[in-house]
């Protein structure tokens, strides 16, 4: 996860992937759901469904709205729904970020 740059997004199932792990998105969201806030660096905030959304959970004690925030921080512009355009803003590593930056608004 620490791969994901500033201002991008991955899936659960695209970081299962990466880490061998294909069909085990909840198994990511598991462990993300384990990390400790706000001590770790580890970029959690980042990672989101293949619909473009946060994933709600009443068990999350509140850090829905903190990746929210942390994502705007970030430059991420959330649409109708409350959803994150994937193609706009969607990490795909095998794509140079130089080459593809997020597009502006």
């Amino acid at each position: 996860m620490r791969q994901i740059p500033l201002g991008r997004v991955a899936t659960y199932g695209q970081v299962a992937t990466l880490a061998q792990l294909p069909g085990r998105a909840r198994l990511v969201g598991y462990a993300l759901f384990r990390v400790a806030l706000p001590q770790d660096d580890i970029p959690w905030h980042r990672v989101i469904n293949a619909q473009g959304q946060i994933s709600q959970s009443p068990h999350r004690r509140g850090s829905d709205f903190m990746q929210r925030q942390l994502l705007e921080e970030e430059g991420i512009v959330f649409g109708d729904r409350d959803k994150i355009s994937l193609q706009r803003y969607g990490w795909q590593p095998q794509i140079l970020e130089s080459i593809v930056p997020p597009s502006d608004p």
